[in-house]
């Protein structure tokens, strides 16, 4: 798995709504919801895709806001997969699954 490129990285961010990147090595976004639970449902799910692909986020749980934090450790910053998570993330976000 590869590091990406700043333009690459760039590029994909202006498909997704929301994802930042910080400190140039992670994704970061911050999701609302109507309610705690909502959001730790979420978090739930969110759980049980990263363990599918055995690449996990940092979560923060703030009331009903959740944020999620990516990068991959081994490329020592973004790749193609976690652009592809990201996208997956938000699937389950707006579906809400």
């Amino acid at each position: 798995m590869e590091k990406l490129n700043h333009a690459t990285i760039q590029e994909k961010l202006e498909t997704v709504e929301g994802w930042t990147v910080q400190d140039e090595k992670w994704l970061v976004k911050k999701y609302r919801f109507k309610s705690y639970l909502h959001g730790i449902r979420f978090v739930n799910k969110i759980a049980e895709l990263s363990e599918r692909e055995n690449h996990h986020p940092f979560i923060a749980i703030d009331y009903i806001v959740v944020t999620l934090k990516l990068s991959s450790w081994k490329a020592n910053g973004i790749t193609e997969l976690d652009l592809k998570l990201i996208e997956e993330y938000d699937q389950l976000y707006y579906s809400k699954a």
